[in-house]
């Protein structure tokens, strides 16, 4: 078998044994709580099937005590003719009061029609000039003029006299933000177990034991699955991947399903009750690595396309709940009001457009449907969904896999990696798939998105939708390609020959780094996350996290792209970032994360920019981002969050 990239000699590491037992502690509930609990009590007594029994409250997940504590009601039985009242009125107040909670309080509402301004013109309003303002002023959800102070106070014409607020010295205020490449619930789910906070095995094996002592419904039921997200092998000194074996070891877990979503979604690790539930296993998958031991037996590691090969259960409403109340509280608290997912599976989007439905989302989501080769082809049978929950949720887009990861090797290239010459990495859908797929979701009005790393995926890709958008209308289907990491000449300078854009994410380009050219080797590296080759060739970009790979916060994304060095100022090439030509401008990294990824999901007619007719969708920073120096960006503070002219965050 083909060495995996990433092996090091083992390295033992001393631990002490702890001994541990199940936290168990007293419920205290809120008002809301109560309510919510009042609420499902009586839509179970009119038989309302599948309302979750977890609510949140005060902006976070119910407590593990409340959880543990909590009486279980009777379930549900089928529901009648003369139940189904009840049902729909009860259900819509559950939906209302879920979206309710899911939400960040705001401190301070401000009225319907007002003035905001600046001190000096620190508001960027990213139209097509790049203009800075005094002031913006807000008619409800909509921006209605944007100057000096003095010119919006005379532009008035409203009787009532137009309050005016001002924020703090010093401060400035941007468009919302958008992440143009994130999972959604896949981020609130690596939060609930700390798998990334591991530096060793050992260590990322007590947090799941930890975890499921944590939570008495699990302890208590060994049938139950245990799920987590975020571990990376890079990190470890044991300088190998991990197996079932490892789980073992644990008391805690032994006996028990786990599953477990490496760092960069593209590996999973599984007991061996989990490795036992899914016999039998094939000899190989195409585009995939089951990984085996040396009796030729699965370890417990299954790399891209083998992960389909673990079956886990549709995750309930309250698994749903849970992880999306986390990824809110975090994005509305950074900036974000805008969300592109980049692979929703049918439940997780039912779920969003539940909500969405209710009117009670509290995010936008611009949603890419996942594509299952497997699955029939649903590309005409299917409606896109624009703007649902008044423009909160969109999805009119198909997402691809072309290729793996660099991290795990499985980046598809033209020549071996340079650290495993055994191998050049796979492609996770063949060229045959794409050659019919990508010109069918086209021609049946779908953007068509696709996960593309390495070279030779890329050109793959490329080459896909040259021939399928020859005498099209670029403009009106908008393809990309997500990550767009390694690319040659040639194919840098299709993209502004085709208009396809580039989903790109540069907190990888400071987390790849320090690896990357041992596995590329000194030459291909220069191939490797040139942003400024791209935009140089006439093509489109917008930025994204990729989180939870990364983190959530998008001036992150913002400093890596216009210095290409670590939160320490450090990189391979020293304090002057690594291959400090390929940086952007502060201007080009601002609009690749608002008015960008607008175009980017056909929203840039409502978001992207603080221009009249607008949405007010707008961050209020603690710093100017375009003017202070560089290391003092990632000191900013998100002061306001605001959607529809109303903070979701914060204050003025």
């Amino acid at each position: 078998m083909a060495r995996l990239p990433g092996a090091r000699p083992s390295l033992k590491i001393p631990e002490k044994a702890k001994t541990r037992r199940p936290i168990s502690n007293r419920p205290t509930r809120s008002k809301l709580s109560k309510l919510l609990h009042h609420c499902i009590n009586t839509a179970l007594r009119l038989r309302i099937p599948d309302i979750p029994t977890g609510i949140f409250h005060n902006q976070m997940p119910v407590s593990q005590k409340e959880k543990a504590e909590a009486v279980e009601p009777t379930p549900p039985k089928r529901a009648t003719r003369s139940s189904r009242r009840g049902v729909v009125f009860f259900g819509a107040i559950l939906l209302a009061l879920i979206g309710f909670t899911i939400r960040l309080s705001p401190t301070h509402k401000l009225p319907t029609s007002y003035v905001l301004c600046t001190p000096g013109k620190n508001v960027y309003l990213v139209d097509d000039t790049n203009s800075r303002v005094q002031c913006l002023a807000v008619e409800g959800s909509e921006i209605t003029d944007v100057g000096d102070l003095v010119d919006i106070q005379q532009g008035w014409a409203q009787s009532q006299p137009l309050e005016v607020f001002y924020t703090k010295p010093g401060s400035s205020i941007v468009p919302g933000m958008t992440d143009s490449h994130a999972h959604i619930l896949e981020y609130g789910a690596s939060k609930l177990i700390p798998l990334e906070d591991g530096k060793n095995i050992k260590e990322v094996v007590k947090s799941v034991g930890d975890y499921i002592l944590a939570n008495p419904d699990l302890y208590n039921n060994k049938s139950k699955i245990v799920e987590g997200w975020g571990w990376d092998h890079t990190i470890w000194p044991e300088g190998r991947w991990p197996n079932a074996d490892d789980l073992e070891q644990d008391p805690v877990i032994r006996g028990r399903s786990v599953v477990l979503q490496s760092r960069d979604g593209h590996g999973i690790w599984v007991s061996k009750t989990a490795l036992e539930a899914n016999k039998p296993y094939p000899d190989a998958v195409e585009g995939g690595v089951i990984v085996r031991d040396s009796n030729g037996n699965p370890n417990g590691l299954f790399l891209d396309n083998a992960q389909e090969l673990i079956h886990i259960p549709d995750p309930t409403d309250e698994d749903l709940l849970k992880k999306f109340s986390i990824t809110v509280r975090d994005a509305l608290a950074h900036g974000l009001t805008s969300i592109h997912d980049a692979a929703l599976k049918p439940e997780s989007l039912a779920f969003f457009n539940r909500l969405a439905d209710a009117g009670t989302l509290p995010i936008r989501i611009f949603g890419m449907r996942f594509f299952n080769e497997s699955e029939e082809y649903w590309g005409n049978t299917v409606e896109p969904l624009v703007n649902a929950g008044n423009g909160r949720l969109h999805s009119r887009s198909v997402k691809m896999f072309a290729d793996g990861a660099l991290r795990t090797g499985g980046a598809a290239l033209y020549e071996p990696y340079a650290d495993n010459p055994s191998t050049s990495g796979f492609m996770r859908l063949s060229p045959e798939v794409i050659n019919q797929v990508v010109p069918r979701f086209l021609k049946d009005g779908w953007q068509v998105n696709v996960h593309a790393i390495g070279d030779r995926a890329n050109g793959i890709v490329l080459d896909a939708f040259e021939k399928a958008l020859d005498g099209v209308d670029v403009v009106a289907l908008r393809p990309r390609l997500e990550h767009a990491q390694i690319l040659t000449d040639a194919d840098m300078k299709r993209f502004g020959k085709l208009g396809v854009i580039a989903s790109i994410q540069p907190t990888h380009v400071t987390d790849d780094m320090w690896y990357a050219e041992d596995r590329l080797g000194p030459e291909r590296i220069r191939q490797l996350y040139a942003f400024r080759g791209i935009l140089d060739n006439g093509g489109r970009i917008t930025l994204g996290s990729d989180f939870p790979v990364e983190g959530v916060n998008p001036l992150a994304g913002f400093f890596a792209a216009i210095t290409r060095v670590s939160v320490d100022g450090t990189s391979p090439h020293g304090p002057g970032g690594w291959f400090p030509e390929q940086r952007l401008t502060r201007q080009e990294a601002l609009r690749g994360m608002t008015i960008d990824p607008a175009y980017a999901s056909f929203t840039e007619e409502t978001l992207g920019s603080l221009e009249i007719g607008k949405r007010a969708d707008f961050v209020v920073l603690s710093q100017d981002i375009m003017t202070i120096a560089a290391e003092n960006i990632l000191g900013t503070k998100v002061l306001m969050t605001a959607m529809d002219g109303q903070p979701v965050y914060g204050k003025v």
